[in-house]
């Protein structure tokens, strides 16, 4: 037996080969969507079968999605009920903001699991300082429970001060469950999952499940979401982690910038629904939906319509994508993005540049120095796309701003934990707001122009007079992004 094998292992092995390789390429084939990713993996598959087809079953197979629609899909029939009770009528919006957003509106209803609901209010808080104060201090008021996700929660100043307020909630009976994504947990060592746990609070990682033996993360398939949610009163949600580089009170005048929000009204329940299926994707742990609705009478909102969008690697595959798309085509007069990550896939650079000739003013913010080198070498490569289109690129010096915000004609902002990234469009989890505010756009806005104040414009010429090996570097580094 073993001589048989000694003189015919090239031939089983080729066998055994070809084999894999062909399952491997044909899964590729019929499960991806994109045909560039089938293209690329296929390729891969067939010019290294054994090796392509092991890294495409680390790497190229998305084992989130079945188990994400099953447990989505128990609970979203009661979900959509609770939204529809505080829908905001189409009409109204027709007649308050125009067919164009009426269209948008359609779009989102037919995208995304949640409604855009009235009766909410969004309070914009601008620095790390003021947003983890007003954490713990609505954590300190919480009466039933308090469920937190994110991705980034160190173990430091910050992260012990926050971690502080959720002990002493859950001592005086308070339900608390903390979930940390499991890459973003191992930002800081000892990890603030395993901090909490000893000291006896329900911390879960996201996704840190076991691969052929090995302790290692679907590190590809991330929550990048940030959600608190205190009863059923408050959330918070934005582009901020927890770690003390965004306060001044420990970075100083260093202090990473970035943008948070407090919300309350029938979106506070839409955000809990969605850490609640992350939570039972987690822990298995199924949570009862929380009811929300807007204050009535005088202490409503006049226009703080909202809605909740959700998009991931599993049923809600570019859902952010796909609003992003639909609202750069209805845009009439102006598109403002600020983005820490600026690399859009040729759909999106297609829709911003389409829009620019048709001669909607385009503003797009980034960092002067980027805290990620290689994207920030592949964001570079890339600004030639829009530049020559007509569409205006703005490099702001000064401490690095994390901040997630674009606006569409002064109406419509879209606010969250979505960078325009390869990443976040298709790998990560993420969670952002939809609002439809002439007062919130304006607010936002100014923090743009803010930015664009003390920011320098990027001519096509400071691209093609760089030199020509850093041109290529940031050629070949673009070619990657997908993976940065």
């Amino acid at each position: 037996m073993l001589d048989a094998f000694s003189n015919y292992w090239p031939y089983i092995f080729l066998t055994v080969s070809l084999t894999v390789g062909a399952v491997a390429a044909a899964h590729a084939a019929m499960t991806k969507d994109d045909v560039r990713a089938a293209t690329g993996w296929v390729g891969v598959i067939l010019l290294s079968p054994m090796l392509g087809a092991f890294f495409y079953l680390i790497a190229g197979i998305n084992r989130i999605r079945h188990t994400a629609l099953a447990t989505r899909r128990t609970g979203r029939r009661t979900f959509e009920k609770q939204s529809s009770e505080h829908a905001l009528e189409r009409e109204q919006i027709t007649a308050q903001f125009g067919r164009q957003f009426r269209a948008l509106n359609i779009l989102g209803d037919t995208l995304t699991r949640f409604f855009m609901t009235t009766g909410n209010s969004v309070t914009m808080l601008e620095t790390g300082d003021q947003a983890y104060s007003e954490i713990c201090e609505a954590i300190d008021t919480a009466e039933r429970s308090i469920i937190l996700e994110s991705y980034i929660f160190d173990c430091d100043e910050i992260g012990r001060r926050v971690a502080g307020h959720l002990l002493r909630a859950q001592a005086r009976g308070i339900n608390v469950r903390v979930l940390i994504d499991a890459v973003g947990a191992r930002y800081s060592v000892p990890s603030i999952v395993k901090y909490l746990r000893n000291r006896g609070l329900q911390a879960r990682t996201f996704n840190g499940n076991v691969i052929m033996g090995l302790r290692l993360p679907y590190a590809n398939l991330r929550t990048h979401r940030k959600i608190i949610v205190i009863d059923e009163d408050v959330a918070f949600t934005g582009g901020m982690n927890i770690r003390e580089a965004f306060t001044s009170e420990f970075a100083g005048d260093k202090a990473s910038l970035d943008t948070h929000f407090k919300v309350t009204g029938p979106v506070v329940g839409d955000l809990f629904a969605v850490v609640a299926e992350d939570w039972h994707f987690a822990s298995g742990e199924r949570l009862e939906q929380i009811v929300c609705s807007g204050p009535d009478g005088d202490d409503a909102p006049l226009a703080t319509y909202a809605r909740v969008v959700s998009s991931g690697p599993d049923g809600s595959l570019e859902t952010n994508h796909k609003m992003l798309m639909g609202a750069f085509s209805v845009a009439q007069s102006s598109i403002r993005i600020m983005s820490p990550y600026f690399l859009p896939d040729r759909e999106l650079v297609s829709a911003l540049t389409t829009a620019a000739r048709r001669g909607v003013r385009i503003d797009i913010v980034v960092p002067l120095e980027n805290n990620l080198k290689l994207v920030d070498l592949a964001m570079t490569a890339q600004f030639d796309q829009v530049l020559k289109n007509g569409c205006h690129v703005w490099r702001v010096a000064g401490t690095f701003n994390h901040s997630k915000l674009l606006t569409i004609d002064g109406n419509w902002s879209y606010v969250g934990t979505s960078n325009l990234d390869p990443r976040s469009l298709r790998l990560n989890f993420e969670v952002d707001l939809e609002i439809l505010d002439n007062d919130f756009a304006e607010l936002v806005e100014s923090r743009i122009d803010a930015a664009i104040a003390e920011g320098t414009e990027v001519m096509l010429g400071d691209i093609s007079n760089q030199p020509f090996l850093l041109r290529l570097l940031g050629k070949v580094i673009w070619l990657g992004s997908p993976y940065l």
